[in-house]
């Protein structure tokens, strides 16, 4: 595997790999070397997923989340339905997060911003926000592009930068 790319090879985005390359820098260093930890980092990556209906980030799970114990039975529970799920007040808070950041940011209540701040520091929300915000965008990519047909649910490695076998 190239420094480029991530896991997943031969998708669209090879048609442009100095972009897909800054991506994959960015999207990877926000993975491995922040201070969010993997399994919440997928909650907000998964409730994206749901809320914008992009089938290709629907099936992907990092491996790193699934390690830290996000099984397949917590993601079944990111539904509409969760907040009379067995999630943490941490996992819930960040679903109501990134439901508010998805339909309209201007509508945070300061209610949540102290939520946020219960389970997070200042820069942990920072994390978390650029997080949604470039979740939101390679679905929007993803959609717009199409997932490969029929596309299973895969277990990849977490994103990184440098790639581990760089």
């Amino acid at each position: 595997m190239s420094k480029a790319r991530h896991p997943i090879r031969g998708d669209v985005l090879d048609l442009q790999p100095e972009a897909t390359t800054a991506f994959w820098r960015l999207y990877g260093t926000l993975w491995s070397h922040g201070t969010v930890d993997q399994a919440t980092k997928e909650v907000a990556r998964l409730r994206n997923a749901r809320v914008t209906g992009c089938r290709y980030c629907q099936n992907v799970r990092f491996d790193g989340a699934r390690q830290a114990g996000l099984t397949e039975d917590r993601v079944e529970l990111i539904h509409d339905e969760y907040e009379s799920t067995e999630l943490s007040p941490r996992e819930k808070t960040v679903i109501r997060f990134v439901d508010s950041f998805l339909t309209d940011p201007h509508d945070l209540t300061d209610t949540q911003r102290d939520d946020l701040l219960t389970h997070f520091d200042a820069g942990q929300v920072v994390e978390l926000t650029m997080g949604v915000a470039l979740f939101m965008g390679f679905s929007k990519i993803a959609v717009a592009l199409g997932p490969p047909p029929d596309m299973p649910t895969l277990v990849v490695p977490t994103p990184d930068w440098p790639p581990v076998d760089a």
